[in-house]
């Protein structure tokens, strides 16, 4: 049976994820954008230790929107806050709100 590196217990055990989860400050905000459309940015976490393409995918359809990964953040088009704060908490993220 695999044993995971980081915290030793089997890797259908691992707690890894949930803590790391936990330790990280996600920030969504929106801004306003080219004429005049909302943009959702979720920003802070870690691109290391989370598969922010994967999380990408899953927030977009979440949100029913569309979106990219740029520079480290996930773009959602339209004002999501709200989703995606309810969302990424129920995955266990620690979520602060700003505006921008």
């Amino acid at each position: 049976m695999p044993v995971c590196e980081k915290c030793g217990l089997p890797e259908d055990l691992c707690v890894c994820e949930e803590i790391l989860k936990e330790t990280q400050r996600v920030k969504v905000s929106k801004t306003k954008r080219r004429f005049n459309k909302w943009m959702t940015i979720v920003e802070g976490i870690d691109e290391r230790d989370i598969d922010l393409k994967n999380l990408s995918k899953e927030l977009k359809g979440a949100c029913a929107c569309g979106g990219t990964v740029k520079k480290g953040r996930i773009e959602l088009q339209g004002d999501q806050q709200d989703r995606v704060k309810d969302y990424l908490e129920r995955k266990g993220y620690s979520i602060e709100l700003r505006e921008v």
